[in-house]
């Protein structure tokens, strides 16, 4: 079947499950939201700060505080999108009519990220200057040096986040399995290990510490990371190729199931 084929179909796939939809759609509500929430809030504690604090206040960071709980939807979008099929035994159909493994899942990849990049630039751009709106006098330009690559960043890193998901959904197959490692995996672990003193160093190239490294403006006072905003979204990047090789290695090898 012609690469274009299975695309399509792919999309058809995917536009057709009301669940992707809504973590898409949940995604874009709770990150834009809470970005606004904690904006309006930083505004009105901003008179309140010390002086450190003040050196280190980043009004686009801060209007990014919503991807904290939208990344969780973006999660569970990666996972359903590849899991799904595993779940409803539609993987025996999918792979019979697509033989060749490496295009079936390379086209699944690909238009599942190219929707979730569309989301979630939008919903980057959106949680900016409506976060910027609550700040007032306090807000950012999109032409301030660095904010234009953040705004850019967080769309990145919620797509990052989706595929990344995606390759760890290939290898595990099972939906609950997958979510079960990949939310206490970001949530509470990467949370311990970069809060605690003996582990910051190493939470620090966790894949959602390093990603979100590219959202920040200002570099706070003690911050002491070994690499920029670049360098951080390439080491997202090192992780999401590993899952994604991971999930090939093993969809090659495995029957369906």
């Amino acid at each position: 079947m012609a690469v274009t084929q299975v695309v399509r179909s792919e999309w058809t796939k995917i536009r057709s499950v009301a669940s992707t939809v809504w973590t898409l759609s949940l995604a874009v509500v709770v990150t834009i939201a809470l970005g606004m929430l904690i904006s309006a809030l930083s505004k009105a504690e901003f008179d309140s700060l010390g002086e450190r604090d003040r050196l280190s206040f980043d009004p686009t960071f801060i209007s990014f505080a919503g991807m904290s709980l939208g990344q969780l939807a973006m999660i569970v979008f990666g996972v359903l999108v590849v899991s799904n099929e595993y779940s409803t035994g539609m993987i025996r159909a999918s792979l019979a009519a697509v033989p060749q493994r490496g295009t079936f899942l390379f086209s699944k990849l690909a238009v599942a990220t190219a929707l979730a990049l569309v989301v979630a630039m939008a919903t980057s751009f959106a949680a900016f200057f409506l976060g910027q709106a609550m700040l007032g006098e306090h807000k950012a330009s999109i032409d301030d040096p660095g904010v234009l690559r953040a705004v850019i960043g967080g769309g990145l890193y919620m797509t990052l986040i989706a595929l990344f998901s995606m390759g760890v959904a290939v290898m595990l197959r099972s939906p609950m399995l997958s979510l079960g490692i990949l939310m206490p995996f970001f949530f509470l672990i990467s949370n311990i290990l970069g809060n605690v003193d003996a582990t910051k160093k190493v939470g620090r190239f966790l894949p959602d510490q390093a990603g979100s490294k590219i959202m920040q403006v200002v570099t706070p006072v003690d911050d002491d990371t070994p690499y920029g905003p670049w360098g951080g979204l390439g080491i997202m990047v090192l992780w999401v190729i590993a899952a994604l090789a991971g999930g090939y290695v093993l969809l090659r090898r495995r029957d369906a199931q």
